[in-house]
């Protein structure tokens, strides 16, 4: 099983799919890296040998990935929440941020349902 940025990456599947395990590497910049190492796409990762695994390394090197990638994604969103803008006070409130409605749906962003009971009649 190769490792690469501190991911073990599966080594039954093909490079451009494993190496999508990494967080912040998608299709199309895997597509990029492989390029870049001079692998090929549909080589499995149990077939990749160590001098190519050096260059993807080298390669996803070049990325911002992983744990950097992270607290970069969550210093945005607290940077909103602190200035306050429409953007952070809907991930404060935790509803969803790009104009979806909530009438119905948005179950993802609100959580299970919280049923409120009905007020009872006076009786006579």
């Amino acid at each position: 099983m190769a490792r690469i940025a501190g991911i073990d990456i599966p080594k039954h599947k093909r490079g451009v799919i494993a190496l999508t395990y990494i967080f912040g590497i998608g299709r199309s910049r895997a597509q990029e890296i492989l390029a870049t190492a001079n692998v090929s796409e549909d080589k499995k990762v149990s077939d990749w040998n160590d001098d190519e695994i050096g260059r993807i390394r080298d390669a996803v090197g070049n990325y911002t990935i992983e744990g950097e990638l992270r607290s970069e994604v969550s210093l945005n969103i607290k940077r909103l929440m602190d200035i306050g803008c429409y953007r952070g006070i809907r991930h404060r409130t935790g509803l969803p941020l790009r104009g979806q409605r909530t009438k119905n749906n948005s179950r993802t962003r609100k959580g299970k349902r919280k049923t409120v009971a009905n007020k009872k009649k006076a009786t006579k």
